[in-house]
């Protein structure tokens, strides 16, 4: 089973997927229809780069740098957050537990994944 159809299985997961680094593909299980799966993989994609750039900015001028490399990123709506790793996305509701739930599993399951940006 792949981590992003594991993840859609899991208790307050909303939606869940993974995309292409270049940005031509992605796939998803969950509770989002396939245009708004779609707009959520150019999303992440276009974080992820941001988050990446942003890191590199930061560690530009330090030794040991915490942020380098990059390996992921969150964002928390009124509603449900968004939780990237490596390049698999997943929509999480805002219940207690969950995100660091969803998160620790994410980085477990991708601790030696090669991010392509």
């Amino acid at each position: 089973m792949t981590l992003y159809a594991d993840l859609a299985l899991m208790p307050g997961v909303i939606a869940a997927g993974e995309y292409a680094y270049r940005g031509d593909r992605y796939n998803f299980k969950g509770e989002l229809s396939d245009e708004m799966a779609r707009m959520a993989s150019i999303m992440c994609r276009a974080t992820t780069l941001g988050t990446h750039m942003q890191a590199e900015i930061l560690c530009a001028n330090m030794d040991d740098c915490p942020f380098d490399p990059a390996r992921g990123w969150a964002v928390r709506g009124p509603h449900f957050s968004v939780c990237v790793v490596a390049n698999v996305f997943c929509f999480v509701r805002n219940e207690s537990g969950v995100f660091n739930k969803i998160m620790k599993h994410m980085q477990a399951r991708l601790a030696d994944a090669v991010e392509m940006v």
